[in-house]
């Protein structure tokens, strides 16, 4: 591995490359089909789009986000803003958008912003995201930026998702040979009482592809806090070395921190189709497992899904069955301030832990219109009598009822069914403004009757805004 790193650097030197960053949002029927060779590598993203510039840009766009919601009562979301991209010397890549807006919906539809000023019944919100890139070559990638990233195949990533609130980070990306290497460094933050306590994160994800249509990764990922009751630790420097274990990394230093590890595995069945998978180890004792005790402190979770794309005539189409579940206590820890999550909201799937799923989702595209159908059915085991059952990563799992005889689903289980039809028409391709209209239909045994709400506006479609869970 040493060897293949000095190269890369070698290479360096003397060779220069074009790219710019693309978006960060949903695969669909219109997008461009990926030819696959042994060096394509498209689990993290957003992803790196190899361009060749004859010139510098600038691009400015209005953005958008009106929402109508009609539920028991009617609920609006109004925002208005911009963007700025730019590419200057074919090297550096900016992007950079806006949105100030006034919202009163509930938890379910409430903006996922960075900035949120509550005010009685309504919710000031600041939708910022940005990112810088730096490509000096066809090797390394530098970005800086406050947004998300995700690292999958699927709908759900068990690693690292989109759905809950951007954070500030710093990511490096190298690519040599039939290997993508990525380091990134996450600055988050939760709320104790009233005021903000941060949280860092360092994640590793390598990405191999032994033939052009296998690909295998390793995930990794360390989160940690910069203070506790002994120690002003600030973020930590061994953490900052991009080619070290993290687990034993930590022992050395005699902290408690969260470490997590995973691997995915993905089959692309021409460029058309792909089978993919995940799985995801917090704590893991394999004696424990094989005697089927059920101990708490067995936390893991896995995924597996297929997705594809066909046409009838000029009729586009997307398609995706996947499955995942997730253990309990899962992503938990201690505190707030070491679990896999951010602002109140899972790193991860939005169910947290504690869970089973299976979803569908189909996608149909003409021209500029376009229409989804989404359905899903999970079982979600919830706290209750005081205790932890292990599905609420922001619940301590200290908190539990007992040691042994734990199971996914347990505590009170309550069966969700959700489905969204939804339908849209773009009205300017600058800034992707759409207007549409949404179909939400959930269902869940702690529910005394089926709960519909309609949702209708126009918005700027930059990044995903999920309300599927």
């Amino acid at each position: 591995m040493r060897g293949l790193i000095y190269i890369a650097l070698l290479f360096a030197s003397f060779s220069f490359g074009q790219a710019e960053i693309g978006r960060l949002y949903e695969e669909l029927p219109s997008d461009s089909i990926i030819t696959r060779s042994a060096q394509t590598h498209t689990s993290l993203k957003p992803a790196i789009r190899q361009a060749n510039f004859t010139k510098n840009y600038v691009r400015f766009s209005a953005l958008g986000d009106l929402n109508y919601v009609q539920q028991n009562e009617p609920g609006y979301k109004l925002g208005l803003g911009g963007e700025v991209s730019a590419v200057v010397n074919d090297k550096w890549y900016f992007q950079a958008a806006a949105i100030q807006g006034v919202s009163n919906l509930d938890s379910i539809f409430e903006p996922k912003s960075y900035i949120t000023n509550p005010q009685s019944s309504l919710d000031l919100y600041t939708d910022i995201r940005s990112r810088i890139s730096y490509t000096p070559n066809h090797i390394f990638n530098f970005q800086i930026g406050l947004d998300h990233n995700f690292i999958g195949e699927g709908s759900r990533s068990l690693f690292l998702s989109d759905y809950g609130k951007p954070y500030p980070f710093g990511l490096i990306r190298a690519k040599f040979w039939r290997f993508e290497y990525s380091v990134m460094y996450q600055f988050m933050k939760e709320r104790d009482q009233n005021r903000w306590e941060g949280k860092f994160a360092s994640s590793h994800h390598i990405s191999f592809n032994p033939t052009k249509w296998l690909n295998i990764g390793i995930f990794e990922s360390v989160i940690f806090q910069p203070k506790d009751t002994l120690l002003q630790r600030g973020f930590d420097v061994e953490y900052l070395n991009p080619f070290v274990f993290y687990r034993p990394q930590e022992y050395s230093l005699g902290s408690s921190d969260n470490v997590l590890i995973g691997m995915e595995i993905s089959a692309h069945i021409n460029d058309r189709h792909t089978i993919y998978s995940q799985v995801i180890l917090d704590e893991f004792y394999l004696s424990e497992l094989r005697a089927k005790t059920g101990w708490w402190a067995n936390k893991f979770g896995a995924q597996l899904g297929v997705k594809g794309r066909f046409e009838i005539g000029k009729h586009r189409f997307f398609y995706r069955g996947e499955y995942n579940f997730v253990r309990p206590y899962t992503y938990s820890h201690i505190s707030e301030e070491l679990n896999h999550g951010n602002q109140g909201y899972s790193l991860a799937h939005p169910y947290g832990s504690n869970f089973m799923e299976i979803l569908g989702e189909l996608k149909w595209n003409l021209n500029k219109w376009s229409a989804k159908l989404f359905v899903n059915y999970a079982v979600k085991g919830e706290d209750q009598d005081g205790f932890s059952y292990g599905g609420d990563p922001y619940q301590p799992y200290v908190n539990r009822p007992y040691e042994y005889g734990h199971y996914t689903g347990q505590g009170n289980q309550v069966n969700r069914f959700n489905t969204i039809l939804s339908g849209s028409y773009q009205i300017m391709e600058q800034g992707n403004l759409q207007v549409f209209m949404e179909n939400h239909f959930r269902f869940a045994t702690n529910q005394a009757s089926m709960n519909y709400m309609l949702v209708v506006g126009v918005r700027s479609q930059l990044w995903n805004d999920y309300r599927n869970y």
